[in-house]
């Protein structure tokens, strides 16, 4: 494989539009397409445009999705500009949301941990990823 595929991260919801404040003015993604019944299901899509991800929160019309299985579930982003990282922790406060203390203490080090509507947590990390 000579380039890196774009990278779908998809999951179930009843919580479109309040995940959509979460990740749109939260953490500053970008609507990218949004659908209604296709085949029984709603849908959004959230990334960076041109970016190599992008997440997509689905509803199944007459299905409950349910909540995240635990408090370990995590996206992570790794933001090792202060001044992007304290611009993301601005924006998630502007939107509403408060940080919750990680279920992992590492993350609470260096970073900053969101719940979702879902449950579902996104850490802010404010570090690179040098692997």
């Amino acid at each position: 494989m000579t380039a890196f595929p774009v990278l779908r991260v998809a999951r179930p919801t009843g919580n479109l539009d309040a995940l959509l404040r979460f990740y749109e003015q939260g953490l500053g993604l970008t609507l990218l397409h949004r659908f209604e019944d296709h085949e029984g299901f709603d849908g959004i899509m959230l990334g960076g445009p041109g970016a190599p991800y992008h997440f997509e929160f689905t509803r199944a019309h007459g299905h409950a999705a349910g909540r995240a299985p635990s408090e370990d579930h995590l996206l992570v982003f790794y933001l090792p500009d202060p001044a992007e990282w304290t611009a993301a922790m601005v924006r998630m406060h502007a939107a509403g949301f408060a940080a919750v203390p990680a279920f992992n203490p590492y993350w609470d080090r260096m970073g900053a941990t969101f719940e979702d509507p879902d449950g579902y947590r996104v850490v802010l990390q404010r570090e690179a990823w040098n692997r």
